[in-house]
């Protein structure tokens, strides 16, 4: 699957939404004019709660002009500029995400959520010494909330991106501890073993993905791969058939690098998918059936 987990929990939104509009301040100001202030405000809370609708139905291009207007409305409230960051970097306009997500910070330093958004931009953007600063300090402040599991799990990606091993596969262990099921997780500890040369130690923790969720192409794939390169070639074939029907976007190099396989894996696979049989596996996958239709006598 994908490696960059989907950046904000809807219900995390709502909770930032349900605080009371912040009063104006205790200004030498007119009261109609602290009373316009409260308006627009709110009217800008208003427009974050319905990009917040349109994001539930994946209706990015429509929330993102709500989420502008929300900050002009109200751009002191912090809510508005996590949205909007969060909008933008959905759209990979990483820079502007990144901007908007550290303002939200500056206005509400002790919001993990905002945290563990800016490092997961920061990961998009391959700037990965930057995105474990933000997580690690992100979970430094909430270890126990539901997006920690996400958190972890970036912060496993970022230091394997870094090459650190041994912290990638802390992270990825505390994620699995804190949901057993997480198969992604455990996928990823197979890449790292794999890459460190451990590939019997890959090949358990694949299987263990695997006995998580019998629809995951990638463990299935990778499986094969590493049995493929042991001399296990009918039942490595038989894998990865079975995979690349599951979904032959990892038939693809270019999407398994996108989705962490290192250097060893990828060559490995090179290989593996050179195979004639992988290949009309891969065919087969492609294919688009056809539809006749029969005129009506």
């Amino acid at each position: 699957m994908p490696k960059h987990i989907p950046l904000f929990s809807l219900l995390v939104i709502f909770g930032l939404l349900s605080v009371q509009t912040p009063a104006s301040g205790q200004a030498l100001l007119p009261y109609t004019l602290q009373l316009d202030s409260e308006k627009l405000e709110q009217q800008g809370l208003n427009l974050v709660q319905d990009a917040v609708q349109l994001v539930r139905f994946q209706q990015y291009e429509l929330a993102l002009p709500k989420a502008e207007l929300a900050i002009q409305l109200a751009p002191d409230i912090y809510q508005t500029w996590f949205i909007l960051g969060t909008l933008y970097v959905q759209n990979q306009e990483l820079d502007k995400g990144i901007a908007a997500l550290k303002k939200a910070r500056s206005l509400a330093p002790d919001e993990a959520v905002i945290l563990f958004n800016l490092g997961s931009a920061h990961l998009k953007k391959e700037d990965y010494q930057a995105a474990v600063t933000d997580l690690s300090a992100g979970l430094k402040l909430q270890s126990e909330v539901p997006e920690a599991l996400f958190a972890l799990f970036d912060l496993g990606n970022a230091y394997y991106m870094l090459k650190d091993f041994d912290k990638a596969v802390s992270a990825y262990d505390k994620a699995v501890a804190k949901e057993k099921d997480f198969w992604p997780a455990i996928n990823n500890i197979g890449l790292v073993k794999y890459e460190q040369g451990d590939v019997t130690g890959a090949i358990d923790k694949w299987q263990a993905a695997i006995a998580v969720d019998q629809e995951a192409a990638e463990p299935k794939l990778a499986v094969a791969v590493a049995l493929y390169g042991q001399g296990e070639l009918e039942k490595a074939i038989s894998m990865g058939e079975a995979a690349i029907l599951l979904d032959s976007r990892y038939a693809d190099l270019e999407f398994l690098k996108e989705n962490l396989w290192g250097e060893r894996l990828i060559s490995a696979t090179q290989k593996f998918l050179e195979n004639p049989k992988i290949q009309d596996a891969l065919a087969k996958s492609q294919q688009t059936p056809i539809t006749v239709e029969v005129a009506p006598e």
